[in-house]
This record gives C-alpha cells, structure tokens and sequence, in this order.
C-alpha cells in the first residue's frame, strides 16, 4: 500500500489541529478578556461590562460592517463569475485573459486602497480627468456611503473568485458543453444549465471566504471609510490601541461580536454548499 494517501491524511490533519489551536486559543482569550476573567489590572471578575461600554455603538457598527461586506462580497462574486465564465469561453486568448485577471492577487490590500483613494477622492485623478468642480464632486472616499471601500474590496476579491471558479471548472466544462451542444442547447442554455450549475459550488465557497475576510479586514475601510459610524474592525483597533488600559476588555467584546459574526456566517453556509455538492 502506498504510503501517498497516508501522508496526505497526516499533513491535512495536522494543519487543521494546528489551525483549531490557534483559533480556538484566540477566540478564548477574548471571550475571558472581555468577560472580566483575564483583566490586565486588578482582580479577575466575572462581568458583561465590557458588552454594556460598547452596546451603543456596537449595533450601528455591525450594521457597516455587515454593508460592505454584503456589497462587496456580492460585487466580487459578480465580477469573478463573469471573467471566470470569459475564461472558459475563451480559445486563442486564454493564457492572456487568465494572467490578467489573477493581477490584483498579489498586490496588497493597502496598495489597492491608497490607490482608491488617489483616484476617487475629490483631488484625485477622476476628477482632475472628469474636469468636475472640487466642490462637485460625489463623496465617494470617506462619504457617507463606503463606495470607495467597497469597490476597493470587489476590485480585489473578484479575482480570486474567478481563479476559484476557473480552476474547479477546468477541462470538464468543455465535454459537458460539447455534449449539451450536440443535443440542441444554444450557447445561452449551456451557459445557464451546464456552466453555472457546475460553478456554483465554487461561486459560493469563495464567496463566503470574501464575505468573511471583508467582514474582518481593518486597512481598506480604515483609508476610504468614514470616521464615524466605523467598521467592527476599525473599532476593535482603536479601542485596543487606545490610552486606557480599561478599553482594553471593550475591545475584546467588539472583536468576539466580529467573530460570531463570521461563525454563524460560516455555519449558515455548509449546509447550502453540501447541498449544491451532491447535486453536482
């Protein structure tokens, strides 16, 4: 018997113990920092204060946070599935559609916001191009609505939903679409009931890992967002890196609502995915 399949077994098994390690011991610390058990002055209490020192603005926060993860989760996942589906589509400029489209991949998070806010803000080079009035022009950094961030996020996220949906389609799609082809389905029907069907599955996985990274990310809605109402993760850092030491628990409380956030997301999500798995 060869020993390829057992070492496979080993190594996944041992990434994911350590992974629960890591996750597990994170999200413990902040459950008894924010409880009051794991004070870093004076003696360890039971207590919700932390919850009751951030509850006015913790709803308005998960609110923002909840926005533009949505919309830039919805945005990526539009935006990756149709280059993804050009991808496949495509013949003699495949190799060329495919580099450009997993370009953002390796750009930072921070570069792709700086360079949002240089072309969005009210100086920045849209609006020197546009000739628009300064005082004119839309808010898109820091205004009231995150378009800034949120473009910044989808941007960068659609790529790696179109590498996902590229690579889980691969050379099958092809055979399938010959197939549907040699039956009478047009191009429209191969697309909607070959295509698709088959992409879901990776549509959705990567979709939620974008929802779940935007939901977390603290530096692209730092630069384009509004100070005020801010993000769960902008929160959770200036509360962290605040000068009293008694944020320090409030802190703890933002950043465990992000992560049941992200969990139930997370669970809500398996069902949904094993669903569409057996039907594929």
């Amino acid at each position: 018997m060869s020993w390829a399949p057992r070492w496979t077994t080993l190594a996944a098994a041992s990434a994911g113990f350590l992974t629960a390690v890591v996750v597990l011991s994170a999200v413990s610390t902040l459950l008894l920092s924010a409880s009051g058990l794991m004070p870093l002055v004076g003696a360890p209490t039971l207590s919700s204060a932390a919850f009751g020192a951030v509850a006015p603005d913790l709803m308005v926060a998960t609110r923002e946070s909840l926005l533009i993860a949505l919309l830039a989760t919805a945005m990526a996942a539009a935006l990756g599935m149709s280059v993804a589906l050009l991808v496949v589509g495509s013949t003699g400029g495949s190799a060329l559609l495919s580099a450009m489209a997993a370009a953002p991949i390796p750009i930072p998070h921070i570069v792709g916001a700086a360079s949002f806010a240089l072309l969005l803000s009210d100086a920045g080079l849209f609006n020197r191009l546009s000739g628009v009035d300064t005082t004119s022009w839309p808010s898109l950094v820091a205004g009231s609505w995150p378009i800034a961030a949120v473009a910044a996020f989808a941007w960068k996220e659609s790529a790696f939903v179109a590498l996902v949906v590229t690579a889980s389609l691969g050379p099958a799609v092809r055979s399938y679409s010959e197939a549907a082809a040699l039956l009478g389905a047009g191009s429209a029907d191969r697309v909607r009931r070959v295509v698709i069907p088959l992409a879901m599955p990776a549509l959705l996985g990567s979709s939620i890992i974008v929802f779940l990274f935007t939901l977390g990310s603290y530096e692209v809605v730092w630069l384009l967002g509004q100070a005020h109402p801010e993000p769960l993760p902008v929160m959770a850092y200036r509360l962290f890196t605040a000068v009293d030491l008694q944020a320090r628990p409030q802190a703890a409380a933002v950043a465990l609502t992000t992560v049941l956030l992200a969990l139930t997301a997370a669970a809500a999500t398996v069902p949904l995915l094993r669903r569409l798995g057996s039907a594929r």
